[in-house]
């Protein structure tokens, strides 16, 4: 599918926004509200665009989540908008009002992360730049600061830990931007944290008045384009990406996306 750049299709979207009844609005969190950086804990969004969302989720048609790889409680803690869903480790815990959900088989596979996680430091200790982030239901090995020539050593050192328990079939590993993910081997991914958020908040005789809005910038994202194109909404890629993408939009940065939100909170 070719991508279209968001705002030369402006006038279709703002018919189709205008005219529907309920608006769910769903963002990825890092790339997205916030630039890809060195390090995780420097990632914050900006005073604008978390005001914009704050104003954005008080709407009465509006249901605004957040669906992250990151813990809930981390998303939860850097963006604080009341009202909100919050969606972390790709889906597999979700709260928001009425809402607690953590997936049971994540609960389970817990002590197996736990231990991969210990491995993983010991392994890793000696290399300058790599980050092993525990996020409580899976783990990501940061390597943006690794010096380039050592890069082959992360990636033999990381695939040989995580070998054995993957073809055990207890967990899974994909990635990201310069970042290694190993989660629970559970068939969950944002896609299905999606399905599970309409279906809890957007009864079925008001989804056909519902237009569901969905930003991401990588390849965890993938599976949330799919949910949201066969509901008829809207999936937006940050950055266009030269690989194949299931996404029908883009926006070339976070500074776009905060346009975005504006020309989003005006239609509203």
């Amino acid at each position: 599918m070719q991508m279209e750049y968001l705002f030369n299709d402006w006038a279709w979207i703002d018919k189709k926004i205008r005219g529907q009844k309920n608006v769910v609005l769903l963002c990825d969190y890092d790339g997205t509200l916030t630039p890809i950086v060195d390090l995780p804990e420097l990632a914050v969004a900006g005073k604008d665009i978390i005001k914009c969302l704050r104003r954005i989720a008080g709407k009465n048609k509006v249901l605004l989540g957040i669906v992250s790889g990151r813990a809930m409680s981390d998303i939860k803690e850097r963006l604080s908008i009341s009202g909100a869903i919050y969606a972390g480790n790709h889906g597999l815990e979700i709260e928001g009002p009425g809402l607690k959900f953590v997936h049971p088989l994540a609960e389970e596979l817990n002590s197996i992360l736990r231990l991969i996680n210990q491995v993983l430091n010991k392994a890793m200790k000696d290399i300058r730049g790599v980050i092993v982030e525990d996020k409580g239901m899976t783990l990501s090995v940061h390597y943006r600061l690794v010096d380039e020539q050592t890069l082959p050593e992360v990636h033999r050192r990381f695939e040989n830990i995580v070998r054995l328990p993957r073809m055990m079939g207890k967990i899974k590993t994909t990635a990201g931007k310069k970042v290694h993910e190993v989660r629970p081997a559970i068939p969950w991914d944002k896609g299905k944290a999606i399905s599970l958020i309409v279906e809890k908040y957007v009864p079925k005789h008001r989804r056909k008045d519902m237009v569901l809005i969905y930003l991401g910038d990588d390849r965890t994202d993938e599976d949330a384009f799919k949910v949201v194109n066969h509901m008829e909404g809207i999936s937006i890629l940050v950055g266009k990406s030269e690989q194949q993408t299931e996404a029908r939009y883009y926006l070339n940065s976070t500074q776009e996306v905060l346009t975005f939100l504006l020309e989003l909170d005006k239609l509203l």
